[in-house]
């Protein structure tokens, strides 16, 4: 890698400056070594030689003491400069991090990660762009703030030396200019074998914070079975392959940084004992013979400075390399048309869906074909794993589809695919109840008008009261992810704020998961409302008989091993229950058929 990465310098302003700076800083440094170096030689050989008092000797101290002054402001300046240009690349990083995990399909194979290569393949879930956009990115504080500038003095400062010193003395001169490359050539060898040790460190990191990450979501279930002591082995082991790859990496660092300390003042002492052979001998006057003294190790203090920030930028530039990644990954590919037909008279068609799931051999669902009309309730049933979850987010543009289309079919029949659909103008058209539905830190009213901002309060109390919570104040404040009501009352606020939106489809995975008898009726009554008065389309996930019998029609999706012909995947489902109020039919996914 380049000390600075081309695509940083595109991304931020703040980077090039921040590398101009140390350029010119660079120069000063070196400009205020060599005038440090001359005068301290011409303090002392005038002290010793000529004799030269302190009166005398006032202007030059005085004169040192401003140099001296000058690169500690110099050294200050760097740090603060290094420090602001960092704050301002991690703030622009870490926005675009998080837009681009947000813009990406979530669950889809384009979020799945950033691999070596820039595929995704490597970042794997949400705990690794969690520990990128955390951890990873404050570690380029050590890049900015360390790392960079003393590349450029580290470049700067032995070549003035060099030049200065071949006006005062060509075998000094020359005795730096042959050691400095070969100090260069052994960093260059540490960089190339400290590049695996810091790969590897950085996917045990990642593999640890996805493993931790995992655990915590899990660990209710883990202790309803008994299970959650079962994983601390587990986190143990993780764990401990991280402290193995870090203590790995830090003994290649201490061994180079013990290695480059041996170069640098093995170098310094050939100059050194050049110069006192010549002095003894009458070759080199004491002037010279001190400033090349003085001077000398000026020109390897950079290069011993730059190897051990090396080490320090590792996990830095690491982190960088895997954010630009993330950021360069390719959008999914979106549409731009706006001009939606009107679902009240038209339908939506969903016609031999099938997705690939990603890191399985498995298509889920497979051929999945349903029209939905308004005023419809369409359930989905399916084995577990047979792609229910799977085709609402396909609907909503969450996931991609590998076979078949998803159209909004107009009164004129006239069909328009989704993924010609401005995705934003889709979405406005639907709502959409996950299975597990988030609740944000705020109030009960707040969660509903985050998908309906201009629902007033009677709205949202009448959307709660149609799911049994017209009991709850809508000013209650939850915490993060609902907590202060029971999970029960969490899933009818989702519910709730699905039918505040007014959507013309409502996607509705599981609602009645964890409820009671009774107060599933109520959710399901509302459901059906919605379909029968506000002529909303409701695509509905069901394993619950209840839930199923509320429904239009019943599709039972179907997955098969890729590879395998789609007649030997499942034996074909006898038909669901049916509502003895209401026409219905069962048709299975699986087999193409269409449920109208």
């Amino acid at each position: 890698m380049t000390p600075l990465d081309r695509r940083l310098a595109r991304f931020t302003r703040a980077a090039l400056v921040h590398v101009a700076g140390a350029v010119l800083l660079g120069l000063i440094t070196a400009v205020l070594a060599i005038a440090q170096a001359g005068l301290l030689a011409d303090a002392i050989s005038r002290a010793f030689v000529g004799g030269a008092g302190t009166d005398a000797l006032a202007g030059t101290l005085g004169a040192l003491a401003l140099v001296l002054g000058c690169r500690s402001a110099v050294a200050w300046a760097q740090e603060s400069s290094a420090h602001r240009a960092s704050a301002a690349v991690k703030s622009r990083l870490r926005s675009a991090i998080l837009e681009r995990a947000v813009r990406l399909r979530p669950g889809g194979r384009s979020a799945g990660g950033v691999g070596e290569t820039g595929s995704a393949d490597g970042l794997g879930g949400s705990g690794e762009i969690v520990a990128l956009a955390t951890r990873g990115i404050d570690a380029l504080d050590a890049y900015f703030a360390r790392y960079l500038p003393h590349v450029a003095l580290a470049v700067i400062v032995p070549l003035a030396v060099v030049v200065s010193l071949l006006g005062a003395d060509l075998i000094a001169a020359a005795t730096v200019a042959l050691t400095i490359p070969v100090i260069v050539v052994f960093m260059g060898l540490v960089g190339r074998a400290a590049e695996g040790h810091r790969r590897r460190r950085w996917r045990a990191m990642g593999h640890l914070a996805h493993h931790f990450l995992d655990v915590i979501q899990g660990l209710p279930t883990l202790r309803v079975f008994g299970r959650a002591r079962a994983q601390v082995e587990a986190l143990e082991l993780v764990t401990d392959r991280y402290r193995i790859e870090t203590m790995s990496a830090l003994r290649i660092a201490f061994l180079s940084a013990f290695a480059l300390e041996f170069f640098a003042t093995l170098s310094v002492a050939l100059v050194a004992v050049g110069v006192g052979l010549r002095l003894v001998a009458g070759d080199l006057d004491l002037r010279t013979g001190l400033f090349v003294l003085v001077l000398a190790p000026e020109a390897y203090l950079p290069l011993r400075q730059l190897g051990l920030h090396f080490h320090a930028s590792e996990e830095g530039r690491e982190a960088m390399r895997k954010a630009f990644a993330l950021i360069e990954l390719p959008e999914p590919s979106a549409g731009s048309r706006t001009d939606l037909p009107d679902l009240h008279t038209g339908h939506l068609r969903i016609d031999e869906v099938t997705v690939r799931q990603p890191g399985r051999d498995v298509l889920a669902p497979d051929g999945a074909s349903i029209i939905l009309r308004s005023g419809e309730i369409v359930a989905i049933t399916g084995a577990s794993g047979s792609g229910k979850s799977t085709l609402l987010m396909a609907i909503l543009g969450l996931v991609p589809v590998d076979q078949g289309v998803t159209s909004a079919v107009g009164p004129d029949g006239q069909a328009i695919p989704i993924g010609e659909l401005d995705p934003a103008a889709w979405r406005r058209r639907l709502a959409w109840v996950p299975q597990n539905p988030y609740l944000v830190a705020g109030s009960v009213a707040a969660n509903v008008r985050l998908v309906a901002p201009d629902a007033s309060d009677a709205a949202i109390h009448d959307a709660l009261s149609a799911v049994g919570l017209g009991h709850v104040d809508p000013s209650l404040q939850l915490g993060e992810r609902g907590l202060g009501l029971s999970s029960g009352e969490r899933r009818r606020v989702a519910v709730a704020r699905a039918l505040a939106r007014g959507a013309d489809i409502l996607l509705v995975d599981e609602p009645t998961a964890g409820l009671d008898e009774e107060t599933e009726q109520v959710v399901l009554a509302a459901i059906q409302r919605a379909a029968r008065i506000d002529g909303t389309m409701i695509l509905l996930v069901a394993h619950r008989p209840a839930a199923i019998t509320i429904a239009d029609r019943v599709v039972r999706l179907t997955a098969r091993e890729t590879g395998r012909p789609r007649e030997a995947a499942e034996p074909r489902p006898t038909d669901g229950p049916r509502a003895p109020a209401e026409p219905r039919g069962t048709a299975t996914a699986g087999d193409g058929a269409t449920a109208a």
